[in-house]
């Protein structure tokens, strides 16, 4: 079976550009594949040091080095895409994230699908509840912002800002992430704490595949839906009832 065809790109080609910011990590890469494999055109951005990273893509990818909240650099890379992919990554002291959410937000062209990656801990409405370890990697994360590495009071700025935004944006909450073969689209649900999101495990090949099916998927526009693999044992009971429909 080919790769998937998307829908009507802006220009009115049949192929969908599609930048990808956060491109060199593991889950941008990912997100580079599934877009590739739906015959989307991809352009990358990455710092620079990291380039060598996406030498896999060479010659399929446009690749534009530079810090991710840098907005020349994200000016330049999202002009004429239908779609960005941001990886909201909380590190460091200088904004990183909601510089970054920022420079997206203000230069992706008009009507775009913008679609951001973060973890379970962003709320957007209060009515999330976490699990214990959750709420221990929430705190650990802010004991490690003393130490200039980690700065997860950024990233939940990022997603306010998102939030407050009237573009077709969707924020996509990732669980606990692990490596291993695609298990399929994982399953979602608008609050953490919902019993289908119990497993709180996600295959990070399948994060990056919900990311890139979101693009196109209309009923997503202003969701932040948590997500979950799709295989896991709290997840099952949902797709099977799914199957049976």
């Amino acid at each position: 079976m080919g790769p998937a065809q998307g829908p009507t790109g802006s220009d009115g080609s049949s192929r969908l550009k599609v930048c990808v910011v956060g491109a060199s990590g593991k889950l941008g890469q990912y997100m580079v594949q599934h877009a590739l494999d739906r015959g989307y055109e991809v352009v990358g951005v990455c710092r620079e040091g990291s380039v060598d990273k996406l030498d896999t893509f060479k010659g399929r990818i446009t690749v534009l080095p530079g810090a991710t909240n840098d907005r020349e650099v994200i000016k330049r890379a999202v002009a004429g895409c239908d779609g960005v992919l941001t990886v909201l990554v909380p590190v460091g002291r200088d904004n990183y994230s909601s510089g970054t959410a920022r420079a997206v937000l203000d230069l992706a062209d008009p009507g775009a699908r913008l679609v951001f990656s973060c973890g379970w801990h962003i709320t957007r409405d209060g009515k999330d509840v976490y699990p214990w370890k959750v709420r221990a990697l929430v705190f650990a994360g802010r004991l490690a912002k003393l130490t200039g590495r980690v700065d997860l009071d950024d990233q939940v700025e990022a997603c306010r800002r998102i939030f407050d935004s009237d573009t077709r944006w969707t924020v996509v909450r990732g669980s606990d992430l692990e490596e291993g073969e695609s298990q399929g689209l994982p399953v979602w649900s608008e609050h953490v704490g919902d019993p289908v999101l119990t497993s709180n495990i996600t295959r990070r090949v399948d994060f990056a595949l919900f990311m890139v099916d979101a693009l196109t998927n209309d009923e997503l526009i202003h969701q932040a839906p948590a997500i979950v693999g799709r295989l896991t044992p709290s997840a099952l009971p949902h797709t099977a009832t799914a199957s049976d429909q």
